[in-house]
């Protein structure tokens, strides 16, 4: 199911980096950045990661929250975070229920061979709980920026 900005986010509650867990209604009366991407320390992954958290302090001055989601385990995010200094929250989405429930959990292919896996896409959340922006097959390059110029401008 594709979900359309102006569509309610789909809420969710799922293991997070360092314990514990992390729900978008906990997040409600901010702005959330919500970024899927495929999987923990691979280039383009951590490329994005690396973005998002040198403009965390911009994020936060313009009133959003910045998560990152995958389907990778806590563990995992945790050497992530750790490895690249990350300071935001990453989300552990091991049964892919969240990414399926945002339409982004997708057949892929690559070298002739089909497999399903994350298409990498970011959603802008308002402070109601409002998709107001979705950019789908994200190419990196800039993304963050972008990003960050649409939560100043909500």
């Amino acid at each position: 199911m594709a979900l359309n900005e102006g569509d309610k986010a789909p809420d969710f509650t799922l293991a997070r980096d360092g314990g514990g867990t992390l729900s978008l209604a906990g997040l409600k009366g901010r702005k959330v950045v919500l970024y899927a991407y495929p999987k923990d320390d691979t280039p383009g992954c951590t490329q994005e990661a690396i973005a998002f958290n040198g403009l965390r302090k911009a994020f936060t001055d313009a009133g959003a929250e910045i998560v990152g989601i995958s389907p990778d385990p806590v563990k995992s995010h945790d050497k992530f975070k750790k490895k690249h200094g990350l300071d935001f929250a990453l989300a552990a989405d091991e049964t892919q229920t969240v990414l399926q429930a945002y339409g982004i959990w997708v057949e892929k292919s690559m070298y002739g061979r089909t497999y399903m896996g994350v298409e990498r896409t970011t959603f802008l959340i308002d402070r109601e709980g409002k998709i107001a922006r979705i950019w789908p097959k994200v190419k990196v390059a800039g993304h963050a920026e972008e990003v960050l110029a649409a939560a100043r401008a909500l």
